[in-house]
């Protein structure tokens, strides 16, 4: 694994187009450290006995419901529920203005 030091740091936030100050960057070093070394502890762990899991709950079925074909509401019916309508189609609020 590749040390981490000032001058990678400052190449990563020139790379990102991020201005940092030295503090922000001595923080960046402290905090990318940290979880390097916390990676490396979880690569020491033996899992070569335990079986990768794809999916949590292996026995979850599919708990929806069957689509069922209902009676619809007439063309009336639906309009009078709309807060506004014009010729047979619900009207909504312009989103993009013509110039």
């Amino acid at each position: 694994m590749s040390t981490l030091d000032k001058e990678t740091i400052k190449n990563l936030t020139k790379l990102c187009r991020i201005d940092c100050s030295e503090e922000e960057q001595e923080s960046i070093l402290t905090d990318l450290k940290k979880i390097l070394n916390y990676v490396e502890q979880l690569q020491e762990i033996e899992v070569d006995h335990i079986s990768p899991c794809n999916q949590v709950l292996d026995d979850m079925v599919n708990v929806t419901r069957e689509d069922t074909v209902r009676d619809l509401l007439s063309r009336d019916d639906f309009l009078n529920n709309a807060p506004s309508h014009t010729g047979g189609l619900v009207r909504v609020p312009t989103v993009i203005k013509q110039s």
